[in-house]
């Protein structure tokens, strides 16, 4: 069995947001997992579980079992409901996968990897603190562009972190919507391919 985990935040205001798309992402998982889970857009087969803090579900991916998990500790605490998931599942981190947003990949792109340092994503660092280990896969989105690169060059150290988190926290234009439904489904295609 593998563990697969979006990463967003809790709340109707923050849905389609770029710092969202690893909840997109395992929103899509489920709706693809065939006739019995067609009801997925409407999150029917997300159980939230008290326990973890996260909402739950368990499906088959690629002929796979694998329970979703979308924790609702917010992008920043992640690691919190990753550890709760890990240990009640009995699962080792090598069959944990992590959907995330990326900055440093350019937005249409993604990357799948394994056991890297977090590249300065919160929601990574906290996961790899409180599992003790970056042994661990990422799906990892790319959201950059040049807004964000906007954002990167201004003047003080506290505009530049305001600006990168508004980036963070705005939502996909209609014309990027499109494009992610692409990128989405290519990235899906990998991750069949990459689990063993």
């Amino acid at each position: 069995m593998k563990l697969i985990i979006g990463l967003g935040n809790p709340g109707e205001e923050y849905k389609n947001t770029r710092h969202n798309v690893g909840f997109a992402v395992v929103e899509e998982i489920l709706k693809q997992s065939g006739p019995s889970y067609a009801k997925a857009s409407e999150g029917e087969n997300f159980q939230f579980s008290k326990k973890f803090n996260a909402e739950i579900s368990k499906t088959r991916f690629s002929g796979k079992p694998i329970v979703l998990a979308k924790p609702h500790t917010f992008v920043n605490k992640s690691g919190e409901a990753v550890r709760k998931l890990k240990l009640f599942y009995k699962m080792k981190p090598e069959n944990i996968v992590v959907i995330h947003d990326d900055l440093d990949i350019e937005f249409g792109n993604f990357k799948m990897s394994f056991a890297k340092d977090s590249g300065g994503h919160r929601g990574i660092q906290s996961i790899i603190d409180h599992l003790k280990t970056n042994k661990f896969w990422r799906l990892r989105i790319g959201t950059s562009n040049r807004k964000l690169t906007t954002a990167r060059h201004q003047r003080t150290l506290k505009a530049k972190k305001e600006s990168v988190g508004n980036f963070v926290l705005s939502k996909f234009t209609p014309t990027e919507q499109a494009e992610l439904k692409k990128v989405i489904k290519q990235a899906l295609a990998r991750l069949a391919e990459s689990l063993p």
